[in-house]
């Protein structure tokens, strides 16, 4: 087992708190990453999506995880776990400090996550007006993942 947490960072302008739209634990905003198997390297075509709200079982019916999927050149199956209560907003004190938020921490099993993509779903607060916010509709850069294969996450 593996975790993985995903962590952001920005230059924001007059701008404070970039997390998802319903904060970092909202069970509806997507995760979008491209999945590597442990076992033989694949990398998958298409993004993978997964959210806290979509729960499956394992085939040994004995828990459930956010995803499973089998890789499609070993046949092995992976699965990936979300972990939330990790995550806090992008501040500006942050930005200026070129410090990275967290997000969400993923649990993994046969599968590392690679390449996440950012789609809808964002807010942002202004610094100038308290009741400013807007949707981020589209970020382009993928920022980290960080990992420990003893169940600790670098920062």
């Amino acid at each position: 087992m593996v975790k993985f947490l995903l962590q952001i960072a920005a230059d924001l302008e007059n701008l404070t708190n970039l997390q998802p739209q319903e904060g970092c634990n909202d069970p509806n905003f997507s995760y979008l990453f491209k999945l590597k198997c442990e076992r033989c390297g694949e990398l998958s075509q298409r993004e993978t999506c997964v959210s806290l709200n979509e729960t499956v079982p394992l085939p040994s019916g004995k828990a459930t995880v956010n995803l499973v999927q089998k890789c499609k050149f070993c046949g092995r199956d992976g699965t990936l776990t979300m972990m939330p209560g990790h995550g806090k907003p992008l501040t500006q004190e942050m930005c200026e400090e070129r410090k990275f938020s967290p997000l969400m921490m993923f649990e993994c099993r046969g599968y590392e996550p690679v390449d996440y993509v950012f789609a809808g779903g964002w807010k942002v607060e202004s610094l100038r007006s308290l009741s400013f916010s807007i949707k981020i509709l589209r970020l382009v850069h993928l920022m980290s993942i960080s990992y420990s294969r003893g169940g600790n996450c670098r920062k």
